[in-house]
């Protein structure tokens, strides 16, 4: 693999990220950033790096990277952790700030690692939520619109309540972060703490990874057509998907964050474009000129039919909305795959 993983499409994109984001809300807080290694953590870190937050970068490299962030690892403003957030650890300096990012988060994972995952979104959110208590900081947890199950209200507000399989084979993840809201909520009513917690839909870009049981949707078409491999859908390619590009979601992310109007809110992040699986797969092929087949496989249980955010409130509460359009978040995912491969 070629390349550096700080190379122009990225540098570009936290550049974007810095335009919109208010950077000076972030000079000089001390940040910490669990999953801080993972494609939306690595994201983050960049982006506070550049505006001159202090960065503590915690993971364990289960499915996060050391290269998304070796081009950190000398900067003054940063320091790296590595460690599983599931066991207790301690920080002598001040924290300000504890964005909580780290699970796994692959479909593909569910099986092969449901222990891990439920224990980063309960023991792993506890660890997190008590170092926050701990310091008197300001809480982000990412969760998901797994959380939301098979919904039957779209486009789907943060008011419902979901339509979930507590013993499904998504459960060790929905269930989880379903688990991990109401640790925030309840260290909220009972220590006060500062919370705010985003749901977060199919968000893509460079970082993602495509391969074996980590490949997501998006990089696993890219990677299938960019080689002319036959591109895999689960089903008949019916069901939808509302897809985020990552400069788009990490300037959400970082927006409720730092605003003092998101205190105990909760905000899906997410495009509310939506898409099937099979016109997605179409334009993956068209734009990438590729003479893949698309093949279809069984659609593996519990998948969800539709996913379509309603993100009024993101808009209302944050000012914030998606600005990357499908094809020109697709175009750059390309152009990355391509440099990272040479």
């Amino acid at each position: 693999m070629g390349g550096d993983f700080m190379d122009g499409i990225i540098k570009q994109g936290i550049e974007e990220i810095k335009r919109e984001f208010d950077t000076e809300v972030a000079e000089g807080k001390n940040i910490l950033v669990t999953g801080g290694a993972g494609f939306l953590g690595s994201w983050i870190c960049d982006v506070l790096v550049e505006s001159k937050a202090n960065v503590i970068c915690l993971d364990n490299f289960s499915s996060g990277l050391k290269e998304n962030i070796s081009h950190l690892l000398g900067r003054k403003n940063f320091k790296f952790v590595q460690h599983d957030i599931t066991q207790p650890i301690f920080f002598n300096e001040e924290i300000d700030i504890v964005m909580h990012l780290a699970s796994r988060a692959s479909p593909f994972e569910f099986e092969k690692y449901p222990i891990q995952i439920l224990k980063a979104n309960t023991l792993g959110i506890w660890v997190a939520l008590g170092i926050a208590k701990k310091h008197e900081a300001k809480f982000l947890y990412t969760s998901t619109s797994e959380i939301y199950g098979d919904a039957k209200e779209i486009p789907t507000t943060e008011e419902y309540r979901g339509n979930v399989n507590p013993i499904g084979p998504r459960s060790c993840y929905d269930e989880a972060k379903r688990c991990g809201e109401s640790y925030v909520i309840a260290y909220r009513m009972q220590h006060g703490l500062d919370t705010r917690i985003a749901r977060i839909f199919n968000t893509y870009g460079p970082r993602m990874r495509a391969e074996g049981i980590y490949g997501r949707v998006v990089p696993r078409f890219v990677e299938q057509a960019l080689s002319n491999k036959p591109i895999t859908i689960f089903g008949d390619g019916t069901q939808t998907r509302s897809f985020c590009y990552v400069t788009d979601q990490v300037e959400g992310l970082l927006k409720l964050a730092f605003s003092e109007r998101a205190e105990g809110e909760v905000v899906n992040i997410g495009n509310d474009r939506e898409i099937t699986i099979l016109e997605l797969a179409k334009l993956i092929k068209e734009l990438t000129k590729s003479s893949s087949e698309i093949e279809f496989h069984p659609l593996p249980k519990d998948d969800p039919m539709r996913r379509k955010p309603d993100i009024s409130k993101a808009k209302k509460l944050l000012g914030w909305k998606p600005e990357v359009e499908l094809e020109e978040g697709l175009r750059m995912m390309i152009e990355w795959f391509k440099e990272k491969e040479r």
